[in-house]
């Protein structure tokens, strides 16, 4: 038996996309916001410690979203996704604001996590069989001659919204169910009823047929990541610093990929049949509000999620 799995939550970005914490819309009406429904999916599979990655200006509207609810039932800790945490001898680009991505996101939770990890976005739901999966996996995992990873993968048709394109991490995986690929695409929607992306502002659509695996950022890792990510945060600043200063990111899953072709580490996809739920969109809202209230009336949910 290995270490206790943390819950790592990347929600540095949170507030900005809403205009501040405040405006957090609630998707239930006893007030509950997504990320409770996650934490109590996370709870429920065995989660005992959950760290947030925020900004320092968020902690008290998360700790009044968070403390008296959820975290009566799991242990909660608060780290800060800081622009100028940099590596010795680097600054930040006079006038960037922008912050360094999802793989800089975690980085920030390096003091705080000391054994495997999940990490997921604070503002999809993802299912509770996704929290199951990932952390049986997490339970058991240890790297052997390669680091072992897993991500949990959805079928393309269940992430989609009917409002507008969303950006997925496209997945490639071998007979085995491992990832050999993950691309980036930013621009997915529905065109009548097929599934397409465009690299070029639509001039071209190139169709993905369904049953396609994406990833929607829900990874499990061991101690391992940290130090690889920690290691080859130089190598991308960098780069960044020289091609695009202003918005370069350092993302998680192109660690991931890195890894993956050098070698050095595998990545289990944990298929998951659920439908995930997210706002990318205000109109997405109401889809929302009724798919999760759905599942409460099915029993799938208490009609309040923390008593």
């Amino acid at each position: 038996m290995g270490k206790e799995p943390t819950l790592v939550i990347m929600a540095a970005g949170m507030g900005s996309r809403f205009g501040g914490l405040k405006q957090i819309e609630p998707v239930s009406d006893k007030g509950e916001i997504i990320l409770d429904f996650s934490l109590y999916d996370a709870v429920m599979a065995g989660f005992k410690k959950v760290i947030f990655v925020i900004k320092k200006e968020n902690e008290a509207d998360f700790r009044g979203l968070v403390d008296e609810k959820a975290g009566r039932h799991i242990q909660v800790e608060y780290v800060f996704q800081e622009i100028d945490d940099l590596p010795e001898g680097y600054q930040v680009p006079e006038g960037r604001v922008k912050p360094w991505g999802t793989g800089h996101a975690v980085l920030a939770a390096r003091k705080a996590v000391d054994g495997p990890f999940a990490v997921i976005n604070a503002d999809d739901y993802y299912g509770p069989g996704a929290f199951q999966t990932i952390y049986e996996f997490l339970e058991n995992a240890e790297d052997n001659e390669k680091y072992q990873y897993c991500m949990v993968g959805y079928q393309i048709e269940n992430t989609l919204t009917e409002n507008g394109h969303v950006s997925r991490g496209v997945c490639q995986t071998d007979a085995a169910g491992m990832l050999t690929d993950i691309t980036e695409r930013t621009k997915i929607q529905w065109q009548d009823d097929r599934i397409v992306f465009t690299e070029d502002d639509g001039l071209f659509w190139t169709e993905l047929e369904r049953g396609t695996v994406v990833s929607m950022n829900f990874w499990g890792f061991t101690p391992s990541m940290m130090v690889e990510m920690e290691a080859g945060f130089p190598a991308f600043l960098d780069k960044a610093l020289e091609e695009n200063p202003m918005k370069g990111e350092y993302f998680l899953p192109g660690v991931v990929d890195r890894l993956i072709k050098e070698g050095k580490a595998e990545a289990k996809v944990l298929l998951s049949r659920d439908r995930w739920y997210g706002v990318t969109y205000k109109e997405d809202k109401q889809s929302v509000v009724d798919a999760l209230q759905a599942m409460k009336d099915k029993g799938e949910y208490p009609d309040v999620l923390w008593k």
